[in-house]
């Protein structure tokens, strides 16, 4: 192929609604989010994949576990994400070897970065957050397939991300306990999935520690609505509701 720079561009169009034409499209539309606090960093994701209008599946795992310190999250083209991130933790576990010390957060997503920026204009769609715990502390960065690379406290990446930004602007706060930080994190990806066709399934959420991440567990959306409605309204059922839906998560 004379230039596969440009085969890309004009059969593997990435906006949303441009590409309900093509044989092949991209598996996209989601709503991920992470945010530092006090006590770490939650990180809390949908798991529905849709081909334009189409819902390819409701269980996708859209946080990467690259290694026991370092999580990734997905957000744009599925393969894309998927494939670059495990090479990431390839990259990640060859530079411990070498190095004989865990790579940092910023030089992981540098990494990351670098290898976006040697495929730009070849039609990659990746919006993605890579965060963990180093010698630095808790840290979070914001890293695209323009190799655009953010250092931040929070963020929201996703068809659903401006629902998300709605109820983390409004609740976020740096003192938050472990478990308002994860019903935070809980609520802004209901609120999302709630509002946006794209975003929906389980909720997954993991906690991001000195020790390393955990997963703090899934919670089906439609559940999740159910019980936030009855707290609105008061119902007596919140409580029984909740940790019954606790318990089921952790078994």
């Amino acid at each position: 192929m004379a230039d596969p720079a440009a085969y890309c561009r004009n059969n593997f169009t990435v906006g949303y609604g441009t590409d309900t034409e093509q044989a092949v499209q991209f598996a996209k539309g989601t709503t991920t989010l992470a945010f530092k606090f006090n006590e770490g960093i939650i990180v809390s994701v949908d798991s529905r994949s849709t081909m334009g209008p189409y819902i390819a599946s409701q269980t996708v795992k859209k946080v990467i576990e690259i290694n026991p310190y370092l999580l990734g999250t997905m957000a744009g083209g599925a393969a894309d994400c998927a494939f670059w991130e495990r090479n990431l933790g390839m990259q990640c576990r060859l530079y411990e070897l070498r190095n004989k010390e865990r790579i940092s957060v910023a030089a992981a997503s540098k990494l990351l970065a670098n290898t976006m920026f040697q495929y730009r204009g070849y039609g990659l769609s990746m919006g993605t957050m890579v965060t963990g715990w180093d010698k630095t502390g808790p840290q979070l960065y914001y890293v695209d397939n323009d190799a655009t690379r953010l250092k931040g406290n929070l963020f929201s990446v996703g068809s659903g991300s401006t629902y998300a930004y709605g109820i983390l602007d409004s609740y976020w706060r740096p003192d938050l306990t472990v478990d308002e930080a994860i019903d935070l994190g809980k609520r802004a990806i209901y609120h999302a999935t709630h509002r946006d066709a794209y975003s929906g399934g389980i909720n997954n959420v993991y906690h991001v520690q000195e020790t390393g991440w955990v997963k703090v567990g899934s919670w089906d959306v439609n559940d999740l609505h159910y019980l936030y409605a009855d707290e609105k309204a008061g119902g007596p059922a919140v409580k029984f509701a909740d940790a019954k839906m606790a318990k089921a998560a952790w078994e």
